[in-house]
């Protein structure tokens, strides 16, 4: 057992002392129960660390009711406490788009309810704060990542500050946080080793980081990029070289200023050249740097490299956690999406840029799913945001430095864009002669639009058609997911979403392909109702198009208002971000409830 606990990052002091530690230099709290893996945040920034020399706790979904223990078995941390509330947004996890209880909690051990709070960022950050007063606090994760400007709460139903403000922390670290995260370290470390006079010292004397030494170091002049802090005064220059936000009692007092304040968050989260946002928040200011570059190709290797054991902590043996239950045998290849699709947080966090593993360091990874106990040869997953986006970029990247588009696709694809899926190709067939290796699945989203676009150059062209072929034929374990969202035009033009004319062209090829090669399989499409701008009749049209396909409707989702998406800002303030016109969206639960009555006309 001791073996096995060793080779996790600590969760309990004794772990800790079984490394020989007496205290960590930070502690990291999780909403989520602690799998060592990289498709889980926490662990990434564990072994980031760890790898950057620090010594680096966990606590996992610790219990927030009664005396605390949990919050107080690991001590005071030497820089910081970090909280990541978990892989999901923690009211995402727990309700239903009608506000219902869901039938598990993914990310704890046997799918149980009981393991987090609501808002696990505020919860946690409010508790060490009582706990530990001088001790600095830094947010990530998706939670606070989304809530890092004015935004609406769909389970308040009204509009909320920076989660920095109720919370008491000292910063967000937004987005995929490795680099904001390493320099955090190395700042605070360099203060730590030159007895910088803001220090404090613990019960034993020994030098540890204080709130005061925290903000000398990384809330001055030198502020750290893709991070959030709160100022009590600004100087001059700061708002003159910044876009300044209209402020949360503006936007409270009028929500088209809201919506005209999203436009701005919008596209500065995806520049490369990214302006300073300041929002004043009553009497203090909110300051959101610009994120760091895209990771490149071999920074991202580093991270997807790290020593991770890819298992749950041994404290789960025997438990199910379902969402490692989906991933185990899975691989991403990249990160970032070029989509835009206006209700989606993709872009919001990792950007629209694609950040491309190597070929080496995918098939690495393949060979250490190879090499699980429980492999039986099928990689379940070769993916990302989306399925078919790996290395594609700009051709000429200084179109690229100018651009402020969210989306490269929509409303028509990029003349500029290279969607070359030939390394792609070239990934799955190295992967599929592995040794072990039975079949590989594409379990993600496939952008038909990609694949049906004339790029003007016949191998790109020649290469969609292969690629098609290759899915279809090899990597579809029965079905395929694809997102069509609707059929209606002005409900998908709202959604940044193709035309549903392009599905029948796709669907035509899937079935011809199958046919030739006497495969049954089945095309599994993905709708939502209640979207902003879509009635009761465009729902009515949907059940019409859709009915003489034969499908038996799965994959469905009334619309839910998530933090930080074109569509949510739409259908919270009644207006388009970027036309400043209205826009009618379904509220009334009995309007909400019969547009999704339309996907069940078998019934």
């Amino acid at each position: 057992m001791g073996d096995a606990l060793s080779a996790f990052l600590p969760t309990t002091r004794r772990e800790m002392e079984m490394r020989g530690w007496d205290r960590a230099d930070v502690i990291l709290f999780s909403g989520d129960a602690y799998v060592d893996h990289p498709s889980f945040g926490v662990a990434v920034i564990g072994r980031l660390l760890e790898a950057e020399g620090l010594r680096v706790a966990i606590v996992p979904q610790p219990d927030w009711h009664g005396d605390l223990r949990d919050f107080r078995r690991l001590g005071r941390p030497r820089l910081w406490f970090g909280i990541s509330p978990g892989a999901m947004d923690s009211m995402v996890n727990k309700y239903t788009a009608a506000r219902r209880l869901r039938s598990e909690d993914a990310y704890s051990p046997d799918g149980r309810h009981d393991m987090r709070p609501e808002y696990p960022t505020i919860v946690y950050s409010q508790i060490l704060r009582r706990l530990y007063p001088d001790v600095p606090i830094v947010l990530g994760g998706i939670e606070a990542s989304l809530r890092r400007l004015t935004h609406y709460d769909y389970w308040k139903d009204r509009f909320l500050p920076s989660i920095l403000v109720p919370s008491d922390a000292d910063m967000i670290v937004y987005g995929m946080g490795e680099k904001p995260t390493v320099e955090i370290a190395r700042r605070l470390t360099a203060l730590i080793e030159d007895y910088d006079s803001t220090l404090s010292y613990d019960e034993e004397g020994e030098a540890c980081i204080g709130r005061e030494a925290f903000h000398k170091a990384l809330l001055g002049e030198a502020q750290i990029p893709q991070t959030v802090a709160l100022y009590n005064s600004l100087e001059p220059s700061t708002k003159n070289g910044s876009l300044v936000l209209y402020s949360h009692e503006e936007c409270l007092a009028d929500p088209k200023k809201q919506a005209d304040n999203f436009r701005h968050i919008e596209e500065e989260s995806n520049k490369l050249h990214a302006q300073t946002l300041v929002q004043q928040v009553g009497s203090q200011w909110l300051v959101v740097t610009p994120p760091y570059p895209p990771l490149t190709t071999e920074e991202l290797d580093h991270s997807f490299d790290l020593p991770y054991t890819r298992m749950p902590h041994p404290k789960y043996k025997g438990k199910r956690i379902p969402a490692y239950e989906m991933i185990r045998h899975s691989v991403c290849l990249h990160r970032g999406c070029f989509g835009g699709c206006a209700f989606c947080t993709i872009s919001a966090h990792q950007g629209k840029f694609i950040m491309s593993r190597s070929k080496e360091s995918i098939l690495r990874e393949v060979r250490a799913v190879t090499q699980m106990p429980d492999f039986r040869g099928y990689i379940s997953d070769l993916g990302g945001p989306s399925a078919n986006m790996y290395r594609m970029e700009g051709r000429d990247k200084t179109k690229c430095e100018r651009c402020k588009r969210p989306s490269c696709i929509h409303p028509q694809i990029c003349p500029n864009l290279n969607g070359d899926h030939r390394p792609l190709l070239d990934i799955y067939r190295a992967v599929d002669v592995l040794p072990g290796i039975k079949r590989s699945f594409i379990g993600s989203g496939v952008r038909y639009d990609l694949l049906l676009h004339d790029w003007q150059d016949k191998a790109l062209n020649q290469a969609a058609r292969d690629y098609t072929r290759e899915l279809i034929m090899h990597h579809v374990s029965g079905r395929l997911k694809v997102a069509p969202e609707h059929t209606e035009d002005h409900v998908l033009q709202l959604m940044r979403k193709p035309s549903f004319t392009l599905f029948h062209q796709f669907k035509s090829q899937f079935d011809q392909i199958c046919q030739r090669a006497g495969l049954r399989q089945q095309i599994i499409p993905y709708f939502i109702s209640s979207h902003p701008g879509c009635r009761e009749q465009d729902m009515a049209r949907l059940a019409q198009q859709v009915r003489p396909l034969g499908f038996h409707l799965e994959q469905i989702q009334d619309f839910t208002p998530t933090p930080m998406t074109v569509s949510t800002e739409t259908w919270a303030t009644g207006f388009h971000p970027y036309t400043l016109k209205p826009v009618f969206s379904a509220k009334n639960p009995e309007e909400k409830r019969r547009q999704r009555s339309y996907f069940f006309w078998d019934k």
